[in-house]
């Protein structure tokens, strides 16, 4: 995929070798941030050979076509750091042609609909490969999030009763799709 330049400088890409280092300082500063939204972390999580590891596997399963991997990166900072990340993971293709998409951003860039953005050019990477539907989850009370799924044409389609391990609890979950022929 191309680099795709957001308001403010901001650039939308694939995953690439080497981002391992910046995906780990982006996951340390945004620590509470992120802490309400995903899964407890353990202190190994933020070092950055959790990370480079992360990253190479990932690759591996863009190469499989199994995942799409995007971050986020201001280009007007001095070595554009990540400040986000767009993941189409759990692709299935067959009859389904199917992927879950999560995502987060930086909380110092939260309010000026970068998220937003970043979605719709995840469901073009979506669409670029294949994919028929695409399907996300978010807590009950994130609001913001829905609003970002919502502006790119997700439909709410159910509750997901404690569906994942959130902040340490098992938490509900509204489950959202979009189909990408529509």
């Amino acid at each position: 995929m191309e680099p795709v330049e957001l308001d403010g400088g901001v650039i939308v890409r694939a995953l690439a070798a080497g981002d391992g280092p910046a995906l780990a300082a982006a996951y340390r500063r945004n620590r509470e941030h992120l802490e309400p939204w995903e899964p407890e972390r353990t202190e190994s999580f933020f070092h950055t050979g959790t990370h480079e590891r992360e990253v190479t596997a990932l690759l591996d399963r863009m190469h499989a076509g199994t995942a799409i991997a995007l971050v986020l990166v201001d280009g007007t900072t001095d070595g554009a750091g990540i400040i986000g990340r767009m993941n189409l993971s759990d692709v299935v293709r067959g009859a389904f042609q199917n992927a879950n998409l999560g995502y987060w951003i930086d909380g110092e860039y939260t309010g000026r609909g970068l998220a937003t953005t970043a979605v719709g050019v995840a469901l073009h990477a979506a669409r670029r490969a294949g994919l028929h539907r695409v399907q996300a989850g978010t807590l009950v009370h994130n609001a913001a999030s829905q609003t970002v799924l919502e502006r790119n044409g997700f439909a709410r389609i159910g509750l997901a009763r404690r569906y994942l391990r959130i902040a340490g609890r098992w938490q509900d979950h509204v489950l959202f799709e979009r189909l990408l022929d529509d």
